[in-house]
């Protein structure tokens, strides 16, 4: 993953309302959510949220697939590990550095 890409997805999940929308499709799972329920759950006009779902497509977090009439939206698992893992991926150097029972790194 490229620096850029990980900045766009970082910028994208540093407004609350993207954040809260994307960890509800994290939550959903592969079912994912209608625009009409993400909007009820988080009590927000649609309008709100379109914008919102598009910043988070932009980003590439976010997936939308239509079924009838209906959309879909997603989160976009494989690139939020991308980002995951850009973020990690030097962390202790490539030693295994979190005890489980730790709470911190032990760099």
């Amino acid at each position: 993953m490229e620096e850029n890409d990980v900045i766009r997805a970082l910028g994208a999940l540093a407004h609350e309302l993207r954040l809260r929308v994307f960890r509800m499709l994290v939550v959903a799972g592969p079912d994912g959510l209608t625009p009409g329920a993400i909007a009820a759950q988080l009590d927000i006009p649609n309008a709100t949220l379109s914008f919102h779902l598009k910043e988070l497509m932009h980003a590439g977090l976010v997936t939308q697939e239509r079924d009838g009439r209906s959309l879909i939206y997603r989160a976009a698992y494989e690139r939020m590990n991308g980002v995951l893992g850009f973020l990690t991926e030097n962390c202790c150097q490539g030693a295994a550095c979190l005890d489980p029972a730790a709470t911190s790194c032990r760099c």
